[in-house]
């Protein structure tokens, strides 16, 4: 090859407009005209290749939509040549006509002019991220009414179902709530953030859903709602602290069936976890007070995970998460797609050589016992000495 041909150069223009830099150019000011890189054939290739030289000249003259810029080399053999000097795009028009994206640059302008009418706060972020801007196209007039109704409305604690917008609704919103809460930080003034949270909805004043959980109590004698014999409740967090702390233990299961066939447990009051997802517990004071007993898989996220609730709960004990539960279940180990990897600081020794030895594949590699896979005897006896 004597130089770079066409398609070298759609390809360099393709590359810069997929990384957003020529629709940035559109808010920027970016330079313009673009030479584009070119790279030409030399002394040595017209007396050697001219008529390749000449072939490629063509072949670069009959490019639509760039400019070339020519210089005439004087060779002592072939004579005065009009060799192509600089290959030049001079306007994001001309570029988007040479890789077929007319269509999509009227697109960008077009949210371009809506965003400077409606939310010019908006322009940097369409600055910085022209290409998700044309993959929101659809949706970016409800995004820019879902910010003006915030902005209008900033003191109101509703839920997102309740944002009264032209096409808004609760998943749409869920969908996009990181481009929205980018949105959100441009046109908000500092006092409608609240700096301190990281939830979308608590940071920029709506509400949440209210937190659940799911709960029976072991104790036919504890009756969570009276006249109900053996209720699986799911209450929200308002009314569970409501509860008087009567349990003198609390369970807490990751799995469905163990939650349903728990055994009975004199003064107990049993949970269904939510693997990483505590925020419902935290809520409710009677938790601190009462012995908490976690039961995951024995598998580097199970350990993660009573990391994490003791975070909440200091005091929360494993239940048959030990050595001896994992080796009394050989024939039920399977494999953990994808191990922690990292030490945690929250378990106690047992636990976390324990852990340690399933993080370095001291038993076997990425090993996990799934507590369903649990003999349910093995339960129950052990429950004889909690």
């Amino acid at each position: 090859m004597i130089g770079s041909t066409p398609d070298d150069l759609v390809v360099a223009v393709r590359k810069r407009w997929e990384q957003g830099h020529l629709l940035q150019s559109l808010l920027t000011g970016g330079a313009w005209p673009w030479r584009l890189p070119l790279k030409a054939p030399g002394s040595q290739d017209i007396t050697d290749r001219l008529p390749q030289v000449r072939a490629w000249t063509s072949a670069l003259a009959a490019m639509p939509h760039v400019r070339l810029e020519w210089r005439e080399v004087r060779h002592r053999v072939q004579g005065t040549q009009r060799i192509v000097k600089a290959v030049w795009v001079d306007n994001i028009d001309a570029a988007a006509a040479l890789i077929d994206r007319s269509a999509d640059l009227v697109r960008f302008r077009t949210l371009v002019e809506l965003t400077r009418l409606r939310e010019p706060a908006a322009l940097p972020w369409l600055a910085r991220r022209p290409m998700r801007a044309l993959e929101l196209a659809s949706e970016w007039p409800t995004l820019l009414g879902i910010v003006a109704w915030r902005r209008a409305h900033p003191q109101a604690r509703v839920l997102l179902r309740m944002v009264d917008v032209p096409g808004a609704h609760s998943k749409l919103i869920e969908q996009h709530s990181g481009v929205l809460a980018e949105l959100l930080e441009l046109a908000l003034p500092a006092e409608h953030i609240d700096e301190m949270q990281t939830r979308f909805a608590r940071r920029y004043g709506f509400r949440e859903k209210p937190p659940r959980v799911r709960l029976r109590s072991l104790d036919l004698a504890i009756q969570l709602l009276p006249g109900l014999i053996d209720p699986d409740l799911t209450l929200d967090v308002a009314n569970l602290r409501r509860l008087a702390p009567t349990w003198r233990r609390i369970v807490i299961t990751e799995n469905e069936t163990n939650y349903l066939v728990f055994p009975p447990l004199p003064e107990s009051l049993l949970i269904f976890g939510s693997g990483y997802g505590f925020d419902a517990l935290v809520e409710l004071p009677w938790m601190q007070e009462v012995p908490i007993h976690y039961w995951g898989d024995i598998d580097t996220h199970g350990f993660k995970i009573l990391d994490q609730l003791r975070a909440h709960f200091p005091h929360a004990q494993s239940l048959l998460m030990d050595e001896a539960t994992l080796l009394a279940h050989r024939e039920f180990w399977g494999t953990e797609p994808e191990p922690v990897r990292h030490p945690l600081k929250r378990l106690t020794d047992d636990e976390n050589a324990l852990f340690e030895a399933l993080r370095t594949h001291r038993f076997a590699k990425n090993l996990r016992l799934e507590q369903e896979r649990i003999r349910f005897s093995w339960l129950t006896e052990s429950l004889l000495f909690t």
